[in-house]
């Protein structure tokens, strides 16, 4: 219903400033020759440094600590130990020094971690210096007070924080730099495996969502996003993807997912990207994400103001197919599916109306009071198939679901809304150690009360004023079987960056994949 943004802005129509965008054209979008955007500098691990560029230190204190294989003389060590006196530099989490003429280095960054500091400390700071960097030319060398299997948190940080979206500029366009960045250490093998193993997956799982969620939506709508991930996930062992179009959905009954899309000449389509590890049990964890492409409101249109901001719409359903291509991709020993409720919410003359009555694929019906809030419409019919269909151990909802939690978080936390105590308490968790944060929100059973309705099972709103982000969560709710354990996270607030922090550039976020990868290593 509302990504960030919550008094939406006029629906601007992007068009492409260069022939170099072929005309591929399904429907009315046009699909760019290259769509692949630069994954930045190469990240290597060595034990000795390579000669020239950038020199990044990350530090604990103020202490320089010994740099074993970086190019640092007598003189420069003295010279970097002066300016941290001088600048009375402690080596703070997120602290930087910058230092330049010192030796035949361009650059000399401090970038501080923290006292002791943790995986996800160290991540930071290797984002912290990617966006330091980002405008250097030249090759980077990574050292500092990390032991040696820590060089691959700081890699991974680095691979996070570096991410651009730029691919659309043709004036103005900063160069991608492509010098590489190596990280030094006394074991260089281990910290490589550790990185192409556990967090290169990872970056790349957030890399995808991003992507997707920044596409105009005239380049990413329900058909293409299909086609984007069934591309990220070629070659990937374990995986089997299946893909429902209108017409398989209508045969199944599934109206309040078609119902959503039925103003648009893009078809809806509800993706399911399934991901078994070896050893994994035979029940899987089920990730479903709201994937509207663009959402105008329908009929109940949106005010203009940030109606651009919609093409977000789809991003929860972005990081539930990100975290399965991390998982995937790391040969992680867990069993998954990602689902993608897909629908573009248009308002023409075949757009469903406020009033209608729309049914899910189970039977059961809902009031449609306002079409834009369609996010709980295209999920309760995406809850019901795959329970239906996958039995999964647990679902947990993953949406731009309401402005109202964006009143209550900001950009702080997402919100958790759950039934199961264990699964909430994983949730949390997993948000804590992967530094994706959630805030447990109320399910009060007088909530419930307020979508009751007089025609059908419920409304998808409230008629009255009413907490929005807990009755938008009794909603889809309402389509999960009790017994199964069930929780759904409010993304609206989080689902993109206004400015950047160490791992998370400017513009869409990739929230939830850190986090849901996290929740399935946990065997919660």
């Amino acid at each position: 219903m509302r990504t960030k943004s919550l008094l939406l802005a006029a629906c601007l129509s992007f068009a492409p400033a260069s022939a170099a965008l072929a005309q591929t054209v399904t429907g009315s979008g046009v699909v760019p020759a290259t769509a692949a955007n630069s994954a930045g500098r190469a990240i290597g691990f060595a034990a000795e440094a390579p000669a020239g560029g950038a020199l990044v230190i990350v530090m604990t204190d103020a202490v320089l600590p010994p740099l074993d294989g970086a190019p640092l003389t007598g003189a420069e060590r003295q010279a970097v130990t002066a300016a941290i006196a001088a600048a009375d530099y402690k080596g703070e989490a997120g602290s930087t020094l910058s230092l330049r003429g010192i030796g035949a280095h361009s650059r000399i960054l401090l970038v501080g971690a923290g006292a002791a500091p943790s995986s996800l400390a160290l991540a930071e700071a290797g984002g912290k210096a990617a966006q330091e960097l980002a405008n250097e030319a030249q090759p980077v060398t990574v050292a500092g007070a990390y032991g040696d299997a820590a060089a691959a948190d700081v890699a991974y940080g680095f691979a996070l924080g570096q991410y651009r979206f730029d691919r659309y500029k043709t004036v103005d366009r900063k160069a991608v730099p492509t010098g590489a960045v190596t990280l030094l250490g006394a074991n260089p093998a281990a910290a490589k495996a550790a990185f192409d193993g556990r967090w290169q997956p990872l970056a790349d799982g957030v890399r995808l969502s991003r992507d997707l969620a920044n596409e105009p939506a005239n380049i990413i709508y329900p058909e293409s996003f299909v086609a984007r991930v069934r591309e990220a996930f070629a070659g990937v062992g374990g995986v089997s993807i299946e893909v429902l179009d209108e017409a398989a959905m209508r045969k199944l009954g599934m109206g309040t997912l078609v119902g959503v899309g039925q103003g648009s000449p893009r078809g809806s389509r509800l993706l399911l990207v399934r991901y078994r590890g070896g050893g994994a049990s035979d029940s899987p964890l089920a990730f479903v994400g709201k994937g509207i492409t663009f959402d105008s409101g329908g009929i109940s249109l949106k005010p203009g103001a940030g109606m651009w901001d919609m093409k977000g719409d789809m991003s929860g359903a972005a990081s539930a197919v990100g975290a399965v291509l991390s998982l995937a991709k790391s040969r992680a020993p867990v069993h998954v599916v990602g689902v993608a409720a897909l629908a573009e919410n248009m308002p023409d003359g075949n757009a469903q109306r406020p009033g209608d009555i729309t049914r899910t694929m189970s039977g059961k019906t809902i009031e449609m009071l306002n079409s834009d809030a369609e996010g709980r419409l295209v999920l309760a019919d995406a809850n019901e198939y795959v329970a239906g269909a996958y039995k999964p151990r647990a679902i947990v909802n993953i949406a731009t679901l309401t402005g109202a939690i964006v009143g209550a978080l900001d950009d702080q936390y997402a919100g958790l809304f759950a039934r199961d105590e264990k699964l909430a308490a994983a949730l949390l968790a997993a948000g804590t150690a992967s530094g994706e944060e959630l805030w447990r929100m109320p399910l009060h059973k007088n909530y419930a009360e307020k979508i009751k309705s007089d025609i059908a099972d419920i409304r998808n709103i409230a008629p009255s004023q009413g907490p929005g982000a807990s009755i938008g969560a009794h909603v889809i709710g309402f389509f999960v079987d009790e017994a199964t354990p069930w929780a759904h996270l409010d993304i609206a607030g989080v689902n993109q960056a206004d400015k950047a922090t160490p791992l998370v550039p400017k513009g869409m976020s990739g929230f939830g994949v850190r986090l849901l990868d996290e929740l399935a290593r946990s065997g919660a």
